[in-house]
């Protein structure tokens, strides 16, 4: 009740496209702005605004574009937001959260599958919800209730079963192969006690190429087994190049649960 789970995409290509007002817009949907960014808002006083304040805005709305972009301060204004909503409903002050936020890069399908499972299951191996439909505040519940009207959730990044020209950016599974899944893998999951899903491989996970018994163990215990970033090995490797890192810490976590 003190935590939350999210799988994020960062879409830059769409944040990197947006004019100036847009940018401001959006900023301020979350964050009062300053006089300067109000008064371009405003179509009469933009008229007036000098040309050396434009270039003082184009350098804080370039700020902020990068900022809309940031998990960090995604998690911010999320956090931030709840803790005085917490603390109003308590009629209490002081910290809401036991400490900062701790994310993985998930750099392939399969991590992102049993990231997304994992999240969705969090009710179930917590004893709160017995299936999938059951557990309140969730992106699967969410959808469930969606798709049983034929819709598609607003806020939630659909699926488009894999990725194309037409619908570049998306989960790259079918809807009903994942609900499928879950739905399985909740069954297994008891709390207190080690489930077995049944022998027969989900169609899913064949196409991700894992088994039965490193599913188990990757929408059990996620968070235990990656710290840093999730995939396979080769993955991970080129992560390590990227970010110029001595070592990774969860490559045995790779090969063993994604080969």
């Amino acid at each position: 009740s003190n935590h939350t789970h999210l799988v994020l995409h960062i879409h830059k290509a769409l944040s990197d496209s947006w004019d100036t007002e847009e940018v401001i817009h959006r900023w301020h949907r979350l964050h009062k702005g300053t006089l300067l960014s109000h008064q371009f808002l405003n179509p009469v006083q933009r008229q007036h605004i000098p040309e050396f304040q434009m270039a003082t805005l184009a350098e804080t709305v370039e700020v902020w574009r990068q900022r809309l972009s940031d998990i960090s301060w995604f998690m911010r204004s999320l956090n931030e937001y709840i803790a005085r909503e917490a603390n109003r409903e308590d009629e209490c002050t002081g910290r809401f959260w036991e400490g900062r936020f701790k994310s993985q890069a998930l750099l392939d399908e399969a991590a992102l599958a049993a990231c997304m499972a994992y999240v969705d299951l969090n009710p179930i191996r917590a004893g709160i919800a017995k299936t999938p439909e059951q557990s309140d505040h969730t992106s699967i519940q969410y959808r469930i209730n969606a798709a049983r009207t034929g819709k598609t959730p607003r806020y939630l990044t659909p699926f488009v079963g894999s990725y194309n020209d037409d619908r570049p950016h998306g989960l790259p599974f079918h809807l009903a192969d994942y609900l499928a899944l879950v739905d399985i893998t909740g069954r297994a999951i008891v709390p207190d006690k080690k489930g077995a899903i049944d022998g027969s491989v989900p169609a899913m996970l064949q196409r991700i190429n894992i088994t039965p018994m490193q599913w188990q163990e990757l929408t059990t215990q996620f968070e235990d087994c990656f710290h840093h970033a999730a995939g396979s090995e080769s993955y991970l490797e080129a992560y390590r190049h990227r970010h110029k890192l001595k070592r990774l810490r969860d490559k045995n976590s790779a090969i063993r649960l994604f080969g």
